[in-house]
């Protein structure tokens, strides 16, 4: 399992989710064989679950990776109280596509509160 902390300002932060994306990319390399395309869901999953984390937490985020025979299972750790949720998305680019999006890709996704506060959003993956 591969994890990746870092401490951001609340704000989007392009830096923190291009190292996410990076981290993901080094990670996935490692278990080839793996099709282009899942590993392009995946990349992009990730990239979606840390831009919520920093839109709707307080900016710090974990991410873990971990590799099953037949999937990869992401998880992004957070400080955000409330689950994601569908939205209908705004044409003005707003938003509401990001969850939708995730929940299309993955096989199952799930937020979890941390009992200490925070949450815990996952998605689990074809590989």
């Amino acid at each position: 399992m591969v994890t990746a902390n870092l401490t951001t300002t609340p704000d989007l932060s392009t830096p923190s989710i291009a190292r996410a994306r990076q981290t993901t990319r080094l990670y996935l390399e490692d278990l080839r064989p793996i099709a282009d395309d899942a590993a392009d869901a995946v990349v992009l999953v990730v990239s979606e679950l840390v831009t919520n984390a920093l839109r709707h937490g307080d900016g710090t985020w974990a991410l873990d990776l971990a590799a099953h025979p037949d999937s990869i299972e992401v998880a992004v750790h957070d400080h955000g109280s409330l689950p994601p949720r569908l939205r209908i998305p705004e044409i003005n680019g707003i938003g509401g596509f990001g969850w939708r999006m995730v929940n299309r890709l993955a096989r199952f996704t799930q937020a979890v509160p941390h009992p200490s506060g925070g949450r815990a959003v996952s998605a689990l993956l074809p590989r």
